[in-house]
């Protein structure tokens, strides 16, 4: 008899693949783009991703001394902009699990001369290797989407919290008025072409366009962060949904 578990799949993409195979999948095409991913963000997004993660930011009401955790946070740039808002008296871990990508956040944090402020930590968020009550902020920017049990993730980022923290998620959604809808699916079906254009490879950019059309809307994300154990839940549209970021909190 079969086993079922050896049966199981999940998303990769459009594509059904075994839940045992996802992350080494994922984790081939971050390694990929690691060298170029901001640069591609900046065309990907026509650099409005950076007014989003300010943002994002101003929703963390980070203060001195706070523990932030940068999760899925590859290139740092969130860490970057956390690190000088906690102070000497926080901390921030910048926490991914490519190695590729936190090489390459690594790099970067030394440049910004803070690569002695912010931990490096290569963890799975589904399984996050911390203590419970550690974090006062969690932040997941562009990350959920490529995780294969994103309940898992959100049920263990909320074991890590504080009571009283709040988690952010920062993800691309689902435009709400149907005209920009399909403007934003022209433009981005494009991406794959600029992907063989400045990096050499279609194939991961593919990926990414189609896991953000598969990724749960709004509403769908909602409910998982307050299955998940997360309360006073809301969420804030940015271009009208093109992306969105989530916010939870850890009972006090």
């Amino acid at each position: 008899m079969t086993d079922p578990k050896q049966e199981e799949t999940t998303h990769f993409g459009y594509e059904q693949v075994p839940v045992s195979e996802k992350a080494e999948r994922v984790g081939q095409v971050f390694r990929s783009v690691a060298g170029r991913y901001d640069l591609m963000n900046d065309v990907m997004s026509l650099g409005t991703h950076r007014l989003i993660k300010r943002y994002t930011v101003e929703l963390s009401a980070l203060r001195p001394g706070h523990k932030v955790l940068d999760l899925a946070g590859g290139t740092g740039d969130f860490s970057i902009k956390f690190a000088p808002i906690v102070g000497e008296s926080g901390q921030v871990v910048l926490a991914d699990i490519n190695e590729a990508m936190l090489q390459v956040g690594r790099d970067r944090l030394i440049d910004h001369g803070i690569g002695d402020t912010v931990s490096v930590s290569q963890v799975d968020a589904e399984c996050l290797p911390f203590a419970d009550n550690t974090f006062d902020c969690i932040c997941i920017a562009y990350g959920l989407r490529n995780v294969t049990n994103k309940e898992a993730a959100l049920a263990s980022m909320e074991r890590v919290l504080k009571p009283g923290g709040r988690v952010l998620i920062l993800e691309f959604s689902k435009p709400r008025n149907q005209l920009l809808s399909r403007a934003y699916d022209a433009w981005s079906s494009l991406w794959p072409a600029a992907g063989k254009l400045l990096t050499g490879d279609s194939d991961s950019y593919r990926y990414l366009v189609e896991s953000i059309r598969v990724h749960p809307d709004q509403d769908t994300l909602l409910s998982m962060m307050e299955d998940a154990g997360l309360t006073q839940c809301r969420y804030h549209n940015i271009m009208d949904g093109i992306s969105a970021v989530h916010v939870g909190f850890k009972a006090a």
